[in-house]
């Protein structure tokens, strides 16, 4: 393998989950972001977490205008609400995960994207933290194909949690990957 290509792929993966009102990301308000550094074993190497602050008013309309699922899953967007007041606002947050992805990721070597749906997600860091997204890999990581792939021709379902909070999220994704690799070894 040619030495400069081995030197672009990393050692690592982030694993991301956003929290959002819902999924258009025009109008839609980031929430809460999780962030899980893993190595090829999916051990975790660190953590990251950020709440981002919206306008209450507005935040609220979102909610209202996508309640169809937030109905249904009262306590996270409670505890989403709750947690609004101590947030950072969102140039702030995407500051603090570049100083993240600085500390655990080496420099001019794009970072890997993985998680469940996280075309969803990237399409919010595209639109709304154009400097982390300068930092990722145009390739992602996503758990999702996955589960098509053995719910549709194997008739294998992964039972996750419904918490939608990004931390358990992300960990639940990453589970969920581990099962299926499982059932290719077999």
């Amino acid at each position: 393998m040619d030495k400069k290509l081995k030197n672009l792929r990393s050692d690592r993966i982030l694993w991301l989950d956003l929290e959002m009102t819902g999924l258009s990301p025009n109008d839609d308000l980031i929430l809460e972001v999780a962030a899980i550094v893993t190595d090829w074993n999916f051990t975790e190497i660190a953590t990251f977490e950020g709440i981002v602050k919206n306008n209450v008013l507005k935040l609220k309309k979102r909610l209202a205008k996508n309640s169809s699922f937030w109905d249904v899953h009262p306590d996270s967007r409670d505890g989403l609400l709750k947690q609004n007041g101590d947030g950072l606002a969102l140039t702030k947050v995407e500051t603090e995960l570049l100083a993240f992805i600085d500390k655990n990721f080496k420099t001019g070597v794009p970072v890997l994207l993985a998680g469940n749906s996280i075309h969803i997600d990237r399409r919010f860091i595209v639109a709304k933290w154009p400097k982390f997204d300068a930092r990722l890999h145009y390739r992602m990581l996503d758990v999702s194909a996955w589960k098509v792939v053995f719910e549709g021709k194997f008739k294998k379902k992964f039972a996750k949690s419904g918490a939608h909070r990004a931390l358990d999220d992300i960990r639940g994704s990453i589970m969920e990957l581990n099962y299926y690799l499982n059932l290719v070894k077999k």
